[in-house]
């Protein structure tokens, strides 16, 4: 049976189909946390309009911890699974440290033309439905962050819930 993911968001839905074809552990690895809640109350802690807009830190639920946001986990690391597929406007993919196989729980969701990280990223599934919610997420007003890059959204970007549910 066919599931795809539907992220709730302080913005709306977005609903992602998975390629499980492509990049079958790292799917099995979103649907998992998904299953367990990891992603609930998290936030979209860094948006670059017109690149991509990442999520999935769970140091995002405590405002205390911002000054680490972008460095948290689920403990364990997972194996990149490159693949043929273009990161392009709507494609979800992992996002990681400068190691290959250090991907865990954060991701991006294209705005965007990225192919300049194809087969360095795993991409693992696109949006289907919710284009209008990435355009509004994506147009998140933001400052500059510690890095000094125009990434850090002026408002919190929530992540109500992803829950994983069988493809209509």
């Amino acid at each position: 049976m066919s599931e795809v993911a539907v992220i709730t968001t302080t913005e709306g839905e977005l609903t992602l189909e998975f390629w499980p074809d492509v990049a079958p552990k790292t799917v099995e690895n979103f649907k998992t946390l998904a299953n367990k809640n990891f992603y609930d109350g998290t936030c979209f802690h860094r948006i670059i309009k017109g690149f991509m807009i990442q999520g999935g830190d769970p140091l995002t639920k405590d405002a205390a911890s911002e000054a680490r946001w972008g460095t948290g986990g689920p403990g364990y690391q997972i194996k990149a699974e490159f693949n043929d597929r273009p990161h392009v406007r709507g494609v979800i993919s992992m996002a990681r440290s400068a190691s290959p196989d250090s991907a865990g729980s954060q991701f991006f969701i294209c705005d965007g033309d990225a192919s300049f990280l194809n087969k360095q990223y795993t991409a693992f599934g696109k949006v289907i439905k919710g284009d209008d919610v990435l355009t509004k997420l994506a147009s998140t007003p933001c400052t500059r962050s510690g890095s000094g890059e125009a990434s850090k959204p002026v408002k919190r970007v929530g992540v109500t819930s992803i829950r994983i549910v069988p493809a209509a």
